[in-house]
């Protein structure tokens, strides 16, 4: 017999800022089973729990893995309904009307050899308490010798794009010519009807049978190159694109220029006439200084931790929400949209900030929306392969003596104003330049966010950046 405990902790695979993640190798069938072992007995301990419900990301190892939660699950007794390949949102949203508990297989926009488990109460996401009860859970089970066969339930994809076709006007999109970027998107079978139901001309591009990492945060400049060609080939309107698994929107104005993130969930903000925002610290200060909300609450980076602010802000606030700079947007309470309702889904979703934006910006096009902010500009980069021990070594070490990083960037004659340690450390300085350096907590990557009052200025910071923190890698 193996126990739960064991199998976990001896499995090389860790939680991150969303969802347990790590290489496809040590996703073994057991740690698998483990997982779900794990997350049920959890589970049943708040909740009568009879049958879960489970997805796939488009990853080649993510099926073998759900047969391998699907038969730890059946070895107890429960039954699981399975969705197939679906943008984690849309599962999300089904689990919760149903009131079950899930289990989303994916690694998000991590590289395909890696890959991941996110879990789901039948109230929303689970929290870091959750977390940390799953890995010291002992339970007892034999290993998996014969993985189960897996029957795909359309239901949950019906629901989740039904939630928006029947919250917008039907010619919401009407004589707009909006690019789906499907790459190995896990919505990439739904995003074109979608669209087309609400009146929009739709041209798919660059559907891949390979998996394709693509990073919300971290476009790359492939991906610059290819939306600004899109644009000028297509006469776009929008471009629109998600990260692995659904949830973390990209999307390109009508010039090929795509939005960050943070940007984009202002923008959807200011759209459905949020009150009060919970973000994390690395989001762009336009927030803000836009002035369209009543309260703004920074927390550290990851949804456990925007979720668990909704609670404050739902005792003084109507319309509440948060979303994160990689673009997916948590809407926090339940509100009315122009007469209509839209539930509270409090996970990250990537078609309700676009659609919100599209909005907002149908007359004067999304340039003009983003030309109507505080001008201030974040770019951001990584560096991959980069050990967690050492980008933490880095960070305690700057944290002791930032003007060691400063003199490097160039800007020691810049005063320091203050140093913000909610998530990895974040440098702000009198002219307004911002530093952000934390580990990646999904994957061995070193993030450097930086903000400044120009593009180019954020871009160069942060190259220098980057530079500077390999040469302090070798010190400490």
């Amino acid at each position: 017999m193996l126990t739960s405990h064991l199998v976990l902790a001896n499995s090389g695979v860790a939680f991150g800022t969303s969802g347990a993640r790590g290489l496809v190798t040590d996703f073994t069938a057991d740690v698998c089973a483990a997982f779900t072992l794990s997350f049920l007995a959890v589970m049943k301990s708040s909740f009568k729990v009879n049958t879960i419900a489970l997805a796939i990301d488009n990853r080649p190892s993510s099926i073998n893995m759900a047969k391998a939660c699907v038969s730890a699950a059946n070895l107890i007794g429960i039954e699981v309904i399975y969705y197939g390949v679906l943008p984690t949102p849309a599962l999300a949203f089904k689990s919760m009307a149903l009131a079950i508990p899930a289990i989303m297989v994916t690694g998000s926009h991590i590289p395909f050899d890696r890959n991941g488990l996110k879990f789901y109460r039948p109230d929303g996401e689970i929290t870091k308490a959750d977390e940390l009860a799953i890995l010291s859970t002992e339970t007892a089970f034999s290993p998996l010798t014969d993985l189960a066969d897996l029957t795909v339930d359309a239901s949950a994809a019906t629901d989740y794009c039904l939630r928006y076709v029947s919250l917008f006007d039907k010619d919401l999109l009407k004589g707009k010519h909006i690019g789906i970027y499907e790459h190995s998107s896990a919505g990439r079978d739904l995003y074109a009807a979608l669209f087309q139901s609400l009146g929009a001309q739709v041209t798919s591009l660059e559907r891949s049978d390979e998996f394709v990492p693509i990073d919300t945060e971290a476009v790359s400049d492939d991906d610059v190159r290819k939306a600004l060609l899109w644009s000028k080939e297509f006469g776009f309107d929008a471009i629109f694109s998600t990260d692995g698994d659904g949830d973390r929107p990209l999307i390109a104005d009508e010039n090929g220029q795509w939005l960050r993130g943070d940007i984009l969930g202002l923008l959807c903000a200011q759209s459905l006439g949020i009150e009060a925002l919970a973000v994390p610290v690395s989001c762009n200060t336009a927030i803000e200084a836009s002035g369209y909300f009543k309260n703004v609450s920074r927390t550290k980076i990851g949804s456990p931790y925007v979720i668990a602010e909704f609670d404050k802000l739902k005792q003084k606030y109507q319309r509440v929400a948060g979303f994160e700079a990689n673009g997916g947007f948590l809407l926090g309470s339940n509100i009315m949209v122009k007469g209509k309702p839209l539930t509270a889904l409090p996970t990250r979703d990537a078609v309700l900030p676009v659609l919100a934006v599209l909005a907002l910006s149908k007359t004067t096009g999304i340039a003009a929306q983003v030309a109507n902010l505080p001008q201030r500009y974040t770019h951001s980069d990584r560096l991959k392969d980069f050990p967690t021990d050492k980008s933490k070594a880095i960070i305690a070490r700057v944290h002791a003596s930032p003007q060691e990083l400063l003199t490097i960037l160039g800007v020691n004659a810049d005063k320091l104003v203050n140093v913000n340690a909610t998530d990895g450390l974040r440098l702000t300085l009198a002219s307004g330049l911002i530093i952000h350096l934390r580990p990646s907590g999904n994957a061995p990557e070193f993030r450097c966010y930086v903000e400044a009052e120009s593009v180019l200025e954020s871009r160069r910071f942060v190259c220098k950046a980057l530079k500077a923190l390999e040469s302090i890698k070798l010190n400490v």
